[in-house]
């Protein structure tokens, strides 16, 4: 943040001592949490985290300009969203002693995530902001449930593939090729999860017109679907049932027709110069792009603060132009390295649920980070989601820093040695029995039971 200071201002920013006195104590105080509650959990988990956030919180001031404004007020919220969110992480670590007891209460998790998904759907409740429907109101204040709904929903699919995976990885039907199997088709009773899923996700879509999270919940329950099963027939029977909603929807609903317009055609005049919907904002998120060239243009130059959304939903498009396509990869590789340790976590764990709690939760990461990578360059449709740690947003960071620590309890459940059968008091009194007869030179494999 000095260094964004000097390049904006030309000064040291006066509330600099401030924020790193704030963002410094809650990042101690999470380490020495982690050290005390955690002490065996992966060393590497929260230093990310904390880097992620870190980042982010500089680049949101930055957008702001030299003369602050609401760029830097956004920046203060941010901060006290960063506090919040790294105590609710030692909130996780000492509510959730096991995270296998989360597995006994898989449907009402279930029903807590589909409540708070479809909550911005209750009338009087929800308010619909850049043509989405995804927040509720409070006390003047505005919430994502859906970034909540992602943690109980992904609970309760670990718990119920966990539980269903032999039934639902039994072979079906074989579709051979000249006497070589090329595919399996499950049988027709065990599709249900799959429709019911595929359903949900399309509901998602018509109620909250929100088609990055449904696209992003379908992705996270194929991907945890082919984890429990080892079959990739479900992940190619997902697919096409994805793409034959994917053509539905364009047909049937105006706002992702207009998606897809953008996203096909972006540099059309016409869509360019809409006034409503139009591609202004992605094009231009595209010529930030290209303006940071390999090294960035600083934190006092380019056009990013100028975009709409440069501190939310193109926060890597702020990234890219002010640090370059080095700060990017950067950025990128931190992301990557998170959801490869969460990987390597889920490998360690011992029991069923844990690892598919833990792939679930990485799988959600990196499809979120492909996902917006994904929108601002053209790649997909832009969809309008934030970046885990990076973007704008009290909602996304508390509930990402919630995911932390879930990852750093199951990580010390994992990494933490077994007991010494050696240091159990029954041990230390058979020993204690059995050095007198040592002594007088009684053989070790005697069976000489003490007496009570």
């Amino acid at each position: 943040m000095c260094t964004a200071g000097w390049q904006t201002g030309g000064a040291v920013p006066g509330r600099l001592p401030l924020y790193a006195a704030l963002f410094g104590a809650a990042a101690l105080t999470a380490h020495l949490g982690v050290r005390f509650l955690a002490p065996y959990a992966d060393p590497l988990l929260l230093p990310l985290a904390t880097v992620l956030t870190g980042t982010g919180l500089t680049m949101i001031w930055a957008l702001g300009g030299p003369d602050g404004g609401e760029g830097h007020a956004e920046a203060w919220r941010q901060l006290m969203w960063a506090v919040i969110g790294t105590a609710g992480c030692l909130a996780v670590l000492l509510a959730v002693s096991r995270p296998r007891r989360l597995q006994r209460y898989p449907y009402l998790l279930a029903v807590g995530g589909l409540v708070l998904l479809l909550l911005p759907m209750v009338p009087g409740l929800g308010i619909e902001l850049y043509g989405a429907r995804r927040w509720v109101a409070v006390s003047g204040y505005t919430v994502q449930p859906s970034e909540f709904a992602k943690l109980p929903l992904i609970v309760f699919l670990a718990a119920y593939l966990g539980q269903k995976r032999e039934v639902l990885a039994a072979a079906g039907r074989h579709i051979t090729v000249r006497g070589v199997k090329v595919f399996s088709v499950p049988r027709m009773r065990h599709l249900g999860p799959m429709t019911v899923a595929w359903g949900f996700a399309i509901l998602v879509l018509v109620g909250t017109k929100d088609l990055g999270t449904s696209l992003l919940l379908y992705l996270v329950f194929l991907a945890m679907l082919y984890a429990a099963t080892g079959r990739k027939s479900w992940v190619g029977i997902g697919l096409v049932m994805f793409a034959a909603g994917a053509v539905a929807a364009w047909r049937l609903f105006p706002h992702v027709r207009q998606r897809v317009d953008i996203w096909l055609n972006a540099f059309d005049p016409d869509v360019y110069n809409a006034p409503v919907g139009g591609s202004f904002q992605l094009v231009q998120g595209l010529y930030a792009l290209a303006d940071g060239g390999l090294t960035g243009t600083g934190f006092g130059a380019g056009r990013a603060g100028e975009i709409f959304a440069a501190d939310s939903d193109l926060i890597l498009v702020s990234i890219g132009e002010k640090l370059g396509l080095t700060g990017l990869m950067a950025i990128l590789v931190l992301l990557a390295l998170l959801v490869e340790r969460a990987a390597r976590t889920a490998l360690e764990a011992r029991e069923v649920f844990t690892k598919l709690l833990v792939t679930g939760f990485a799988m959600l990461f990196a499809f979120q980070v492909f996902v917006v990578a994904g929108g601002v360059t053209r790649l997909i449709p832009l969809t309008g989601m934030t970046t885990p740690f990076l973007a704008a947003g009290g909602s996304s960071l508390v509930s990402s820093w919630l995911v932390i620590g879930l990852w750093l309890r199951v990580s010390d459940a994992c990494r933490r040695p077994p007991p010494d059968p050696g240091s159990g008091p029954e041990q230390e009194a058979t020993e204690l029995i059995a050095l007198p007869g040592r002594a007088h030179g009684v053989s070790a494999s005697t069976d000489a039971t003490p007496r009570r």
